[in-house]
């Protein structure tokens, strides 16, 4: 009772958070493609993003960096990959706030290998908000999930050091992949550590295996083209401005009014 109890509760906020903001729940993640809306609970989080919320409200300036692998690009269509769109998102939505996204590519690194790594890279860039998409090859390698969620505290930790906040990314969903590797303890692992950490979780892997039961991409085609890239990449980035909306318990209009 108490997690159906919850639920609702989450339900609750995120359709009190998407009417604020103006936007219907069926319409909140993409105007353009209404069916590609994950469940409401998965655009709430009980963690906040204040440095968002005070930047949005005293500097007007977001600089975000996403810290990813492949799936963070698409080769041939860079500005249509979900930092690129993010960020156009973003400033659709404030308009009066500089935003600016910026990937830094750490491709074939373990969680570990970027966790040490992340208190430089976060002095230099000087983000407001880190996005850490984490976890896949982890999972290829079979790395230990106690090492992977001891890497997971300390990247976190040393983002929160460096006065930034953090988001994390898990895992892609992929039909193909899930017969060849076992996400499910680094799914868990990554949802433990965002909560011993008080840090938002943005569950891609959940939100592209419910598109994909629901039919609104075929992930499991075996040759997907640019136009399903396109298209996930484009749902990944109106969820990941909602659920940063939401986490930043901030309202655009305000922002605009505030300028």
């Amino acid at each position: 009772m108490k997690a159906v109890a919850m639920a609702g509760l989450r339900w609750m906020v995120a359709v009190a958070l998407l009417t604020a903001i103006g936007l219907s729940p069926r319409t909140a993640v993409a105007e353009d493609a209404p069916t590609c809306v994950p469940p409401a609970y998965l655009l709430a989080s009980e963690a906040k993003l204040k440095g968002v919320a005070a930047a949005l409200k005293t500097t007007h300036k977001l600089d975000i960096l996403v810290v990813g692998s492949r799936s963070s690009t698409i080769l041939s269509a860079e500005n249509s990959s979900y930092p690129g769109r993010l960020q156009a998102l973003l400033r659709d939505r404030f308009p009066g706030v500089t935003v600016n996204v910026m990937v830094e590519m750490r491709p074939k690194r373990t969680a570990g290998d970027i966790a040490t790594g992340l208190a430089a890279l976060v002095a230099e860039r000087k983000p407001v908000l880190v996005i850490w998409q984490t976890g896949t090859f982890d999972a290829i390698r079979s790395i230990d999930p106690d090492e992977f969620r001891t890497a997971l505290g300390q990247g976190i930790d040393a983002v929160k050091q460096a006065g930034s906040d953090i988001i994390l990314m898990n895992l892609q969903y992929s039909p193909r992949t899930e017969t060849m590797i076992n996400p499910a303890p680094y799914l868990d692992a990554m949802r433990v550590v965002a909560q011993e950490h008080d840090v938002p979780l943005f569950d891609r892997f959940s939100m592209m295996r419910h598109w994909n039961e629901t039919g609104e991409f075929d992930l499991f085609s075996p040759a997907p083209g640019i136009d399903l890239a396109l298209r996930v990449h484009n749902c990944l980035a109106r969820a990941l401005m909602a659920f940063v909306i939401e986490a930043a318990q901030t309202d655009p209009a305000e922002a605009r009014t505030q300028r």
